[in-house]
């Protein structure tokens, strides 16, 4: 009997089956006798297309028996690297591939998409420019689009770059797939001006071109240029997909643009088409944007299936129009019907308990997101740190940040932001040095909280220098946040006087909020004269800012000028504004106990323990600061400062907590004079670190000192 050669590393790869009807009839046919090479490449094809493995190594084997497998048959060895390659046998593929004695562009079409399609984008680049440099073959339009697919993939947009230029100079940029290649290239390297330009300067679009210059545009924020592109889809009558809607709901809800969205979401309803967990959580996501919460949650009832990213976008839709609560609750829902959350889940829920403030809720999700393998994601470490850093623990939040594998800017800024709100600038500072160090470019928000550090450091000279030289070396232009910061700079030095000419002679348009910022400075700093003059310009801008009416009153209150007083007060009334009652929280074994000014549910035992601490600070110097008190009557004065809600909740906790328990104390405005004088020697003489904080700052006081320095 004739033996036939056998590559040795074929017989292991193939393992050649018993024989089976099938198999039998197919050696009937392929008998060099009686078969034709068409039927051969027909049946690969269909091996390869239906991914049946076992069949096409059949077709293999016997190829190999009559002798037309070997590395001389280009067109049977590319159809059985096609075949190898759509079953996920790339090793073998390759094996093939490198022992063919002459190649033509469909040997190397059919690896290079075998390795796109299994994942692996740099060794179709690699094989690309073997393609070039080797055997000199001018690629083909199916080639150059896998290619650029395969830059897409990884992010290779200076290769991508290379290979336009390679389709413009032999003109296969005309070709609708190098178009759509090139188009999804240049959106997954979110190069937005280099996807409009091809889209502009080559003919022929179909609903693949718009669907992936539409994700970029939508994707990086150029809104305006995403409705024009709409526009012209719409004019050419190009039909709609599901990638189309998600976009164009994507697209409604960045531009909180309700109108369009109803419409995008009738054309779906009129045109029967099945809303699927991704388009249901695009309309979920375009109408919790837009501010229609119940909408968003009758939408989401109405799925007949939904995923982790289903839930994820209600409880988005929740988060961001401030019921934080209710995206709490809709989590241990989500936990009944068995739907594991991701890393996208967690960050909401973490954020929603930073809001909260609820610390002790918050741990419990990080436990579960740890325990659930999500610990070095990055958007999670970066919700963690929020949480902690809101919920009064920036222990915890730099545990976390330096734990944290990978960091982005946000992560940094989120940090640097932490410290400076709770007035450890020196930190901060640090903080911003290591960032430079590791070469993290830093944006406009952080040098928000580099300037705030400086100021409350009193480093003029170094802020103005982060303004005026670094800011600008480093291509950011500042705004109004940073200006503002140098006027917060100038008034925590003592220089009032500067910080209002600095503001006069600066080409700014000033808000509220910075000229706010010099009249507290001026109130701080006992500027009566400028403050008021400031304060009557706040109120022009905003002559319904509560705040600026009571900082005024407390500046005649403490000049005795009850006139000023009585006169802010009849204004007020006028304008039918009335302060906002001090409220303040604690958190003590996950739940929350909130206190009103004057008022206790436990009255007796917790007005008991205020008086006790604040007999105890008594020998150390502590005097009620009745001066700010807008009442004329002097025999009040002094209980009516003893019994602020703040007060109240630090004697609360340290009645219900163990004696060495931080007590983290939230509250729904500044904190007042006698108060801060108060809780800072409070600390000293219970022995306690306290936490309040307040509508500005965090105030951290420990040992009879505060972090603010005492000004705030």
């Amino acid at each position: 009997m004739r033996k036939f050669p056998v590559n040795a590393h074929l017989q292991t790869a193939i393992r050649l089956p018993r024989a089976s009807p099938q198999t039998r009839a197919f050696s009937i046919q392929t008998n060099p006798s009686l078969s034709s090479l068409e039927n051969t490449i027909k049946l690969l094809k269909s091996s390869a297309d239906t991914k049946n493995l076992k069949f096409g190594k059949s077709i293999h084997a016997l190829l190999i028996i009559t002798n037309q497998a070997t590395p001389c048959h280009v067109i049977q060895t590319n159809s059985l690297i096609n075949l190898y390659s759509k079953c996920g046998q790339m090793k073998v593929a390759r094996q093939l591939f490198d022992e063919m004695h002459e190649r033509n562009v469909v040997s190397w079409g059919a690896l290079m998409a075998g390795y796109l399609q299994n994942g692996f984008p740099l060794e179709v680049l690699n094989l690309f420019r073997n393609m070039t440099l080797a055997d000199c073959f001018r690629p083909n339009e199916y080639i150059l689009a896998t290619v650029l697919s395969s830059c897409a993939d990884c992010g290779s947009s200076v290769e991508g770059r290379q290979c336009h230029g390679y389709a413009l100079k032999y003109g296969l940029v005309f070709h609708q797939y190098v178009k759509n290649a090139l188009l999804y290239m240049y959106a997954m390297c979110s190069d937005v001006e280099a996807a409009l330009g091809v889209l502009n300067s080559v003919s022929g679009s179909d609903g693949f071109t718009y669907n992936s210059v539409l994700k970029v545009l939508v994707g990086n924020g150029y809104l305006s240029e995403a409705l024009e592109v709409f526009g012209r889809m719409v004019k050419q009558c190009v039909k709609w997909d599901s990638f189309t809607y998600n976009s164009l709901f994507g697209l409604c809800a960045a531009l909180r643009d309700m109108k369009l969205g109803l419409q995008v979401h009738n054309r779906i309803l009129k045109a029967n088409i099945e809303v699927d967990e991704f388009i249901g959580s695009a309309v979920i996501d375009m109408y919790g944007k837009c501010g229609e919460i119940s909408t968003a949650r009758n939408v989401f009832d109405g799925m007949q299936t939904r995923n982790v990213v289903s839930w994820t976008a209600m409880l988005a839709s929740y988060f961001q129009n401030g019921c934080f609560e209710e995206a709490l609750k809709l989590f241990s829902y989500m936990e009944h019907e068995g739907v594991m959350p991701n890393e996208f889940t967690f960050a909401v829920l973490l954020n929603s308990c930073a809001s909260l403030s609820a610390l002790g809720h918050g741990n419990s999700v990080h436990t579960r997101a740890v325990k659930s393998g999500f610990k070095h994601h990055v958007i999670v470490g970066n919700s963690l740190i929020n949480l902690y850093i809101k919920g009064g623990n920036i222990e915890a939040a730099n545990k976390v940040f330096t734990d944290m594998v990978y960091r982005d800017t946000t992560t940094w800024n989120a940090i640097i932001s932490g410290y400076t709100h709770y007035g450890l600038g020196k930190e901060a500072l640090i903080v911003f040095q290591d960032m430079l160090a590791v070469e993290k470019p830093p944006n406009y928000v952080t040098f928000v909280g580099v300037l705030s550090a400086c100021a409350h450091l009193g480093l003029v000279r170094e802020g103005f220098y982060y303004l005026n030289q670094l800011m600008y070396e480093m291509g950011i232009q500042p705004g109004l946040e940073h200006y503002t910061c140098i006027v917060g700079l100038l008034c925590r030095a003592g220089l009032v006087e500067q910080a209002e000419n600095y503001m006069r002679t600066t080409p700014v348009k000033w808000d509220v909020i910075a000229l706010r910022t010099l009249v507290n400075a001026c109130y701080v700093q006992g500027n009566y004269r400028l403050g008021k003059q400031v304060a009557e310009t706040v109120l022009d801008m905003d002559p319904d800012d509560v705040g600026t009416y009571l900082l005024l009153s407390k500046m005649h209150a403490k000049a005795n000028r009850w006139d000023g007083v009585a006169r802010i007060r009849k204004l007020m009334r006028e304008k039918i504004l009335k302060k906002e009652p001090g409220i303040s929280w604690i958190e003590i074994r996950n739940h929350t106990h909130v206190f009103v000014d004057n008022k206790s549910p436990e009255f007796s035992q917790i007005y008991e323990k205020v008086r006790e601490l604040l007999a105890k600070i008594e020998p150390l110097g502590y005097v009620p600061d009745v001066a700010t008190v807008v009442h004329d009557v002097e025999e009040q004065k002094e209980d009516f400062i003893s019994y602020h809600s703040e007060k109240l909740a630090i004697a609360y906790g340290i009645m219900k907590t163990p004696p060495e328990a931080t007590i983290r104390v939230m509250k729904n405005q500044r904190m007042c004079d006698d108060c801060h004088s108060a809780v800072r020697l409070i600390s000293k003489v219970a022995n306690r670190m306290i936490i309040v904080k307040d509508v500005n700052h965090f105030h951290r006081f420990q040992d009879g000192f505060c972090s603010c320095g005492d000004c705030w």
